[in-house]
Parts: C-alpha cells; sequence; structure tokens
C-alpha cells in the first residue's frame, strides 16, 4: 500500500514536470518557509493552487542574492538578479500543483534602465504639519479629495477605513453602511480610476485600505510608487518633484550610497556622544514625527550609552496598529552623509522591533533639517542644509 502511495506521488510529479518543463518540489504541508538572502522567515507562505502563479517578490536590492523556499520535505534555490523571475511548481501531498513564481521586485523593464518615466518632472505642493507629515493633496476619481503623506518608511498607496467611507466612493455598499444596515468590506473596494497629486496622475492604481496612518492624514504613499524614480523633497519650497533622471547641476548636496534592508530604504548614520562614535544602517522614516529612533538590540550590540537623561516616555503606535512605549532622551549630534545635526530628540526603543529587525530610524522631525533627493535609479541619497537646521 505504501509502494502504491510513494508511486502515485512520482507519477503526479512527474507528469507535472512533463507537461510543464518546470522545476518541482514536493510538500505534504500548505506551510513554507523562506530564506530571502540574508533573512530566515519560517512557515509565512502558505500553498495556494487556485493562484496561477502564486507570485513571491524577493525583498529590493541590486545585488545578486539566493532565495530558498523550504517545504515540510523539500526545497529549491534560487538566484534572484534584478528584473528575474523563476517560476516552478510546488506538488502538495502528491495531487495539487502549486504553480509558484519568485521574482525579482524591481520589474525587468526597470532593470534594463527602461520604464514609463515621464518626459518631464511632476510637481507635487505639499505642507509639512505640526506632526512633521509631508501631506499631500490627493484627488480621486476626479472628485473626492484625500489628504496623504509621503512615507519612505512604507509601501504601496493606503487609505484609512474612515477616509474611505466619509471621503470617497470606493466602498460598493457606502450607502447601507452608512445608514447601519450592512457591514463594510474594506478589502473588496471599487476600482480606481485616476489618482492625482498636483502634476502627477497614476492610471489604474491600486489602493488598500488601512487602520492607522500619521496625525490628521487620510492615507500614506509609500516610497515603491515611485520605484526607477528620483524623488526631490524640498521643505522650504513645500515641494515634491518627482524627476524622471537625476536632475543637473544640483548645489550644496552631499551624496551617499542608499542601502536596502527587507525593502526598506535605509542610510549610514553616525551617533556622535561623549567623544564616541556609534555608527550603524538608519530607515528613513518621513512618516515619523520623532526625531530619531534608537533599537534596544542595535544599542546593546554596540554598546551605546545606557546613561543618558531619560526626559519622559512615549506611546508610539505603528502603521500597523501596534503600540509601543519608548523613553525620550536628547542626542548631542548627529552625522549624516557628512552633515552634523545637533541637540535632536530621540526615542529609545524597548525590546520590541517595529520593523522585525534591528535597526535605527531617522524620523521627519530631523530629516525635515534637509532637502533631500532620493534616487531610486541608482539608489543614491542626496542631502543638504535648509532653513530647519
Amino acid at each position: 500500500m505504501k509502494f502504491l502511495a510513494l508511486l502515485l506521488c512520482w507519477f503526479f510529479v512527474a507528469r507535472a514536470s512533463a507537461q510543464l518543463s518546470l522545476p518541482v518540489i514536493r510538500a505534504n504541508s500548505k506551510s513554507v518557509s523562506i530564506r530571502d538572502g540574508a533573512f530566515f522567515d519560517k512557515d509565512t507562505w502558505s500553498l495556494n493552487p487556485a493562484l496561477r502563479p502564486d507570485t513571491y517578490s524577493a525583498d529590493r536590492m541590486r545585488e545578486a542574492k539566493y532565495v530558498t523556499f523550504y517545504t515540510d520535505v523539500d526545497s529549491i534555490r534560487v538566484r534572484v538578479t534584478p528584473g528575474s523571475r523563476f517560476d516552478f511548481v510546488i506538488v502538495y501531498q502528491g495531487k495539487d500543483s502549486c504553480f509558484t513564481r519568485i521574482e525579482s521586485s524591481i520589474s525587468p523593464v526597470l532593470a534594463a534602465g527602461g520604464g514609463a518615466s515621464p518626459a518631464k518632472p511632476d510637481t507635487i505642493p505639499f505642507k509639512l504639519t505640526a506632526y512633521s507629515a509631508i501631506a499631500v493633496r490627493a484627488i480621486i476619481d476626479g472628485h473626492d479629495t484625500v489628504s496623504m503623506h509621503f512615507d519612505l518608511s512604507a509601501f504601496g498607496l493606503h487609505l484609512t477605513k474612515d477616509a474611505i467611507l466619509h471621503r470617497t466612493a470606493l466602498l460598493p455598499n457606502r450607502e447601507e453602511v452608512l445608514a447601519g444596515s450592512a457591514k463594510p468590506n474594506y478589502r473588496k473596494l471599487n476600482e480606481v480610476s485616476t489618482l492625482r497629486m498636483g502634476t502627477l496622475t497614476w492610471h489604474d492604481p491600486v489602493i488598500a485600505a488601512t487602520d492607522v496612518t500619521a496625525h490628521e492624514m487620510d492615507g500614506r504613499i509609500g516610497w515603491d510608487v515611485f520605484e526607477g524614480k528620483v524623488v526631490e523633497l524640498n521643505y522650504e519650497r513645500g515641494i515634491m518633484v518627482i524627476h524622471p533622471r537625476m536632475p543637473r547641476g544640483v548645489k550644496g548636496y552631499k551624496r551617499s550610497k542608499l542601502d536596502f534592508i527587507r525593502s526598506f530604504p535605509c542610510a549610514a548614520g553616525t551617533f556622535l556622544i561623549g567623544g564616541k562614535e556609534y555608527s550603524g544602517d538608519f530607515l528613513l522614516d518621513t512618516g515619523s514625527d520623532q526625531g530619531l529612533l534608537v533599537d534596544s538590540s542595535w544599542a546593546v550590540q554596540n554598546h551605546f550609552p545606557a546613561d543618558l537623561p531619560v526626559t519622559g516616555t512615549q506611546v508610539v503606535r505603528d502603521p500597523r496598529g501596534r503600540n509601543f512605549t519608548m523613553r525620550k532622551v536628547t542626542i548631542p549630534a548627529v552625522r549624516l552623509n557628512g552633515f552634523v545635526a545637533t541637540q535632536v530628540p530621540a526615542m529609545l526603543m524597548g525590546a520590541q522591533q517595529p520593523v522585525g529587525f534591528p535597526v535605527n530610524c531617522f524620523g521627519n522631525g530631523l530629516l525635515r533639517r534637509y532637502d533631500l533627493i532620493v534616487d531610486f535609479q541608482k539608489d543614491e541619497l542626496y542631502l543638504r542644509p535648509n532653513a530647519n537646521s
């Protein structure tokens, strides 16, 4: 009987392989673990034979790396480069073929240096709120106006459920929900034809619901909607400029490498305390009104001073709705891109890690002291001090 079951299993595997000419691995459990570069996520993927294919987008980076899928009985290791795509089949319990794809988060067109970049820059006016949010006026389908903020530490386009219900026509049964006769389903929203911000218009954008965003905002704009472009943030003039390529003749800026950790844009920075330097990676978090967030694990690993005077505590809520209690301190000096900012307010994180790995954060309380150019083509960061310094 065991021999017959094994024979049938290999029959289905062989048939799938012959028909599809794709690599095949086996699984008896729907839970799959993934190692993406240096990061391992246990049981983070669930097999779904209904999707053809079910696509895993690898964490963003321009260097070649390996992504490995681990089922309970098998595995496959795939080399990922910018623009690459790899298809294979996971045969679940010897009968269900789960078509799976591992692809680079950088599209083949952008990896080749192309794309649908505009011939000229687009300008998006913004206001810096009392909570240091980069507030942008957005118009959906020509009639619904919402206030969104640009967040370098976020992804995609999101609106709060409250904004969706009260400020847009995206909810299919909106009238019934407002009348109290139906419950909302924020997972199934009406499609959007256009989203306009300043002179920039997106056609058929995907907008998802969220529970939390920056103070007083209806939604947020993630960095990845500008993938392959150059984003200029001029805090003094109150404008975002989306360039098709790096502008020429920029003056007063200093350049550094822009790194990506788990697809989050990061820059190198250094604390200057008591004559000593403490260097590390910093998430660029323009969605936070804080100046600095210091990760507890990083602090222990790098022997960060534990005796800085604590001036208070604060509960911070992340975009997923999780609360984090943090201690307030002041950092004497911080160096970023060769520029030094002094007396920077900071928060010392507790044991929890908001993004799931040890990394510090530059919040907009500090970043607003500079004008920024973020080059998502060459992955470079340009900074220069402004009047807020």
